[in-house]
Order: structure tokens, then C-alpha cells, then sequence
């Protein structure tokens, strides 16, 4: 399962941040069912298999967090294999209880932001967003909502699907270059985030872009997600993806760029909301 979870993760197949924050965490109960001669071989495995599921992808600081919870919880604690099994099996419960209620809490809180007849534009895919939206709308707000497509993967058709699947939704997608377009008849952009470190938001690519013009035209941007993906001294490293998702046919004496995310300054965005409400920008912005 654990050399599954990292492929899955490596590979792009699960796309929302905050479920892969879980299928690491979950991954880690494969442990449960191996044999160990002692408790140090326990926990040698525990901290090489936790390592791995943190590198599979470096840009991911619910991952991180939710990894390095589990670890801190077993390592050094018990006194048997035994022992490090039930604290193992408490601890990755613990870790996907913490990402599942940030995640839904932070929901809770930006559905209160969404309005009957809002029209919004969201970028990507974001399970956080799709849930305020589907908190906002169950009790009876009526909203419009744009989607950008978000080449190259195409995520933004995923949440297109989400939204049109939603009786109270009027669904629209657009291509990422119409984003202007689009913003014009919009009271709010909404997005996800895949983590907040050292003054910096970083989510899909394409969000940078979107956020500046969002700005000129005067649309707030709210960023939403769980307190989990703010982490301080957290080194995020970017992916650039295989260059054929851009062009399956090389273009000679041409160099193909591929990145998966943005950075934005976060000072760019005008709120950001957690599972513990709206955070102030400035507690956000590394200290001069």
C-alpha cells in the first residue's frame, strides 16, 4: 500500500491536498500487519516508510505535517512492537481526524462568505472549496460559478463536473486565458491552497496570474483551507511535470516548461480562512 500511495501521489492521481494528506497517513498502517524482532526495527521502518511518503512529494505541507504527526506520536514512546502498533494505529486516526475537520471547519467558515445569487470563480481543484460551496448551497443559496479548465491537467473539468452535479449551482467553465473575461461578472474568487510558508501562498499554476487580475478588476480572492497547510520554515519544492502533458510532440530547438504551482505573495490575496477562522494577513507575512 505504501509504495502504491507513493506512486499514486507521484503520478498526480489524487489531486485535492488534503486527501493526500490522508492516503499518506492511512498508507502507514501497512506497518500494522508486518512482523519486527524488536521495537528499534519497528520504529527504523516507521521513520525510512514515513520518509519515503514525505518525499513523494515535497510541495505538500498537510503531507508533511500529517507524516511527521504519526512519526512523533510512536517514535520513542512505547516499549514493546506492540505497544508502537497501538500507538501507530491511534496515531494515523489522529492525523486523519486533524485533516478532515480543518478541512471541513475551514468549509464551514467560507460558506458563510457566499451569498444567494453570488457569482464566483474558482481555479483547479479544491475539495475545501467544493464543500463550502456545498455548505452554502444545502442551505438554500442559489450561486453562478466559474471554473477555469487549468491546463495542463485539466483539474478545473473536475470541479466543473462537482458544480453542475449541484441543483442550486449554475455551472460555467472557461479557458484558463478568459479568466479575465470571466472575472467581470464575478463577486469572488474562491481558492484552495496547497500551503502557505514564509510570506508565500503556492497553489495550482495558473493561481498567480488570476489573483493579479483579480486585483486590477477589484474582485476580492479568498483562500481557503485547513490551519495545517500554514507551516513556517517549510522548503517547498515545485514540480516540474513531464513536458508531453504541455505538447505530445516535441517541438525541435524548443524547451518545454511544465511547472504545477504558483508562488504568490500572500499579501496579494485579501483573506485567507482556516478551520480557526479568518487569519489576518499580516500574522502571514514573514517579519521585517
Amino acid at each position: 500500500m505504501i509504495d502504491e500511495t507513493v506512486a499514486e501521489i507521484r503520478a498526480m492521481q489524487t489531486h485535492s491536498s488534503s486527501v493526500v494528506a490522508v492516503k499518506a497517513a492511512e498508507a502507514l498502517a501497512d506497518l500494522l500487519d508486518r512482523e519486527y524482532a524488536s521495537l528499534e526495527a519497528f520504529e527504523r521502518d516507521l521513520e525510512h516508510n514515513a520518509g519515503v511518503l514525505r518525499r513523494s512529494d515535497t510541495s505538500h505541507a498537510a503531507l508533511h505535517n500529517a507524516v511527521r504527526d504519526v512519526e512523533r506520536a510512536v517514535i520513542g514512546e512505547a516499549e514493546s512492537v506492540e505497544g508502537a502498533k497501538h500507538l501507530l494505529e491511534a496515531a494515523i486516526d489522529d492525523a486523519v481526524d486533524a485533516v478532515e475537520t480543518g478541512k471541513r471547519r475551514a468549509a464551514e467558515h467560507a460558506a458563510n462568505l457566499l451569498a444567494d445569487g453570488d457569482t464566483i470563480l474558482t481555479h483547479d481543484y479544491s475539495s475545501t472549496v467544493l464543500e463550502a460551496v456545498e455548505n452554502a448551497t444545502a442551505e438554500g443559496t442559489h450561486l453562478s460559478a466559474y471554473a477555469t479548465e487549468a491546463r495542463p491537467r485539466y483539474l478545473g473539468r473536475k470541479s466543473a463536473r462537482a458544480l453542475s452535479a449541484n441543483p442550486r449551482v449554475d455551472a460555467t467553465m472557461v479557458v484558463d486565458g478568459a479568466m479575465g473575461h470571466a472575472l467581470r461578472k464575478c463577486d469572488r474568487v474562491l481558492l484552495g491552497m496547497t500551503c502557505i510558508t514564509d510570506g508565500t501562498y503556492y497553489n495550482r499554476i495558473g493561481t498567480f496570474p488570476l489573483v493579479t487580475t483579480a486585483a486590477e478588476l477589484g474582485v476580492p480572492v479568498t483562500v481557503v483551507g485547513s490551519s495545517a497547510k500554514i507551516i513556517e520554515s517549510f522548503r517547498f519544492e515545485n514540480d516540474f511535470r513531464d513536458p508531453v502533458e504541455v505538447m505530445r510532440e516535441p517541438i525541435e530547438d524548443v524547451r518545454i516548461e511544465n511547472p504545477a504551482y504558483d508562488a504568490t505573495p500572500v499579501e496579494a490575496v485579501d483573506q485567507v480562512i482556516t478551520d480557526e477562522g479568518d487569519v489576518p494577513i499580516d500574522d502571514l507575512t514573514p517579519s521585517s
